[in-house]
């Protein structure tokens, strides 16, 4: 006899394969006019079960193919965790983070911004007085 809890574990299965692939951790590249490509990145977390079992009934003793009850699900939970940020050469992570505390967490979260922002004014001033 074929068994059909194989079968009923393979389906759920093959149902989670169709939902989650590569595309849903790393998501579909966002273009933007001024050349910048920006990709989502999430995190999947699955839980699954199943089971069944074979139980006797009044007219088939436990010895012979008897009925069978059984059952299996599935949970998942995604949750973005960043983003590629591809600006030409240069690519990005930027982290996506519970919304900081106080100002100094929000002081050190702008830094590396801030840092860049001077960095190309000094450079867009250096080429002007060349």
């Amino acid at each position: 006899m074929n068994h059909p809890l194989p079968d009923m574990m393979g389906a759920t299965m093959q149902k989670l394969r169709e939902m989650v692939d590569v595309n849903t951790i790393i998501g579909d590249p966002i273009e933007t006019p001024d050349g910048v490509t920006i990709l989502p990145v999430s995190k999947v977390k699955i839980g699954y079960a199943g089971g069944g079992s074979d139980f006797a009934t009044k007219n088939y003793p436990a010895n012979r193919d008897n009925a069978f009850g059984g059952g299996s699900g599935a949970g998942i939970t995604m949750t973005p965790v960043a983003f590629l940020i591809i600006k030409g050469e240069s690519v990005r992570l930027l982290p996506i983070a519970e919304p900081p505390s106080g100002a100094v967490d929000r002081l050190v979260e702008m830094l590396p911004d801030l840092i860049e922002q001077i960095s190309a004014l000094t450079k867009k001033k250096k080429d002007s007085e060349e």
